[in-house]
């Protein structure tokens, strides 16, 4: 890997990047994980989806929330709504808590058979690059 940085855009949401070299945003969320902030992101990456002429990877780090207040119920509907995706992409969760990285398998699970999205979750960030086949560094989250 080369010394010279990797540019990205900073996106109109909190910890957010896109990575055009790579097609890929990072999302890099705190605090606690409601049903309205889950929302607000998938409203945001259906908005980009809209206006980006290309397909992108998505990258979810869990590890910044101090709390998960996901329903089940609220878990079943994200996933029947992102079934729909019209492009192909991956979607990788990285955990690093055993309750975060549940909830990120059960939502790998309700995704498979998917046609154009792929997901998987992840515990440990290199392997979630490997996938993504970007460099393991713009998956940290950023200072």
């Amino acid at each position: 890997m080369s010394d010279e940085p990797i540019q990205f855009i900073l996106k109109d949401f909190p910890r957010t990047r896109y990575y055009p070299k790579f097609r890929l945003t990072t999302w890099h969320l705190t605090g606690i994980l409601d049903e309205p902030l889950a929302e607000r992101v998938i409203q945001f990456v259906e908005w980009e989806e809209y206006i980006q002429a290309a397909p992108f990877d998505r990258y979810i780090d869990l590890s910044g929330f101090t709390e998960i207040r996901a329903k089940p119920d609220q878990i079943f509907e994200i996933a029947r709504r992102r079934r729909i995706v019209r492009q192909h992409v991956k979607s990788a969760f990285f955990a690093d808590n055993p309750v975060s990285l549940a909830i990120a398998q059960v939502y790998e699970r309700l995704m498979e058979g998917a046609t154009m999205i792929k997901v998987r979750a992840f515990c440990n960030r290199d392997f979630a690059a490997e996938w993504l086949e970007v460099p393991v560094q713009i998956l940290s989250a950023p200072a």
